[in-house]
């Protein structure tokens, strides 16, 4: 049984940087699609990055020009690197990703899920 975990959260302060990964664990894994996920306390989880099988990227509007979700070469991983972080940033951050290649376009859920890392950006 495959299980996703992520790491690289923390604490960290306004204006500074974290990378976020995510492997998977139980089980040969090769990252196709994925996202990068946030949910704040008392708010909904909401998307913050996906690239697709083929490399396409997505991204809200609140992350754009500061968050770059990116694989590893051999897909073995998958990243979120975080620059110019906020205190409106502070979340536990999911990696949600899709095994194996995939000619599907758009963004989507899949089925593996991690348990999730906390951000907090504060001074």
């Amino acid at each position: 049984q495959v299980t996703l975990v992520e790491s690289g959260g923390g604490l960290v302060q306004p204006g500074g940087s974290l990378r976020l990964s995510c492997v998977a664990a139980g089980s040969y894994f090769s990252f196709g699609a994925m996202g990068w996920y946030r949910q704040a306390p008392g708010k909904s989880r909401e998307l913050v990055a996906h690239i697709t099988s083929g490399g396409t990227t997505h991204y809200a509007d609140s992350v754009k020009g500061r968050f770059t979700i990116s694989r590893g070469d051999a897909r073995e991983a998958g990243y979120l690197q975080m620059n110019s972080l906020k205190p409106e940033d502070t979340a536990v951050y999911y990696c949600n990703a899709d095994r194996g290649p995939s000619t599907r376009r758009g963004v989507h859920m899949y089925d593996y899920w991690g348990p999730g890392t906390q951000v907090t950006v504060s001074s």
